[in-house]
């Protein structure tokens, strides 16, 4: 027979409370938590390609919105419109380190690009910490900004066969990788943040995928290369326009902004430490 349970007042308040918050934390969670809004997205750009500056950032700055654009430093479109990126940077966007050279693994299939060079299985573990310092240096004298986020080119990880994750730790707040996921506030690793691909879908299709990460009051980071041409990687204008239409007209409820202050963001809420400086 149970044994009754004498309460003092207050306390059958108290335990109904803690029953409810160990019992439902969805709905603890279901409310905006990222930066008061429901959900986030990250606009990401890859390979600093003429596109970007010609239809891209016009696009964005009409719409009052900002991304992460991940430049390879040693890129000759890159360096031949330094001026232009300078003013990408003072408009609130964030240069992220997508290396010097872009280096990938270029035994892989489909990867007939990667010049020996700069394929990264013949690189030392030295050689890419240095090239990923030389590429912050190129933009912090770009940006004056000593914190930001990396793209792994191609989502390699290796440098000759060894984990580059300890260099990527030491340089930078965060890292985009290239699993197909939305992210969670919980659980996102800020080392490997996973992404959606841009590669000839809709606006519609983009519009949907915000509609779930909303649903699901996740983190959704896309990524683009070609925006009407300019790369084999490509999306067209109209369905990246409607994709940014639709995110301006959001704004009340999903949170828009480069990739270092949603990191920073994750971090303040982690308690965790500000984050190394780009060097």
């Amino acid at each position: 027979m149970p044994v009754p349970i004498n309460w003092r007042p207050g306390q059958r308040t108290l335990a109904l409370l803690v029953a409810f918050l160990l019992g439902a934390p969805g709905q603890l969670l279901s409310g905006p938590s990222w930066n008061g809004k429901k959900c986030a997205v990250v606009l990401t750009y890859d390979d600093a390609l003429e596109v970007h500056l010609d239809r891209v950032v016009p696009l964005l700055d009409s719409l009052g919105l900002q991304a992460t654009f991940y430049i390879p430093c040693g890129f000759s479109d890159f360096q031949k419109r330094l001026h232009d990126w300078r003013w990408v940077a003072r408009k609130g966007h964030e240069l992220g380190n997508h290396t010097m050279f872009h280096p990938c693994e270029g035994g892989r299939a489909g990867r007939e690009w990667v010049r020996p060079e700069y394929d990264l299985a013949s690189y030392s573990l030295g050689r890419f910490a240095d090239e990923v310092a030389a590429a912050n240096a190129f933009l912090e004298a770009m940006d004056g900004r000593k914190t930001r986020t990396f793209a792994y080119p191609g989502g390699d990880t290796l440098a000759g066969g060894v984990s580059v994750g300890g260099v990527v730790r030491r340089h930078f707040l965060a890292a985009r990788g290239t699993a197909a996921r939305i992210e969670t506030l919980d659980s996102v690793d800020l080392y490997h943040i996973g992404v959606y691909l841009v590669n000839g879908q809709t606006g519609e299709e983009l519009v949907r995928a915000v509609r779930e990460a909303t649903g699901k009051g996740g983190l959704l980071v896309f990524v683009f290369h070609g925006v009407g041409g300019g790369h084999s990687i490509n999306v067209s204008a109209e369905a990246h326009r409607q994709l940014l239409s639709y995110l301006a007209s959001q704004r009340k409820e999903i949170w828009i902004a480069p990739l270092v202050e949603v990191a920073h963001f994750v971090r303040e809420r982690r308690g965790m430490a500000a984050g190394p400086v780009a060097r």
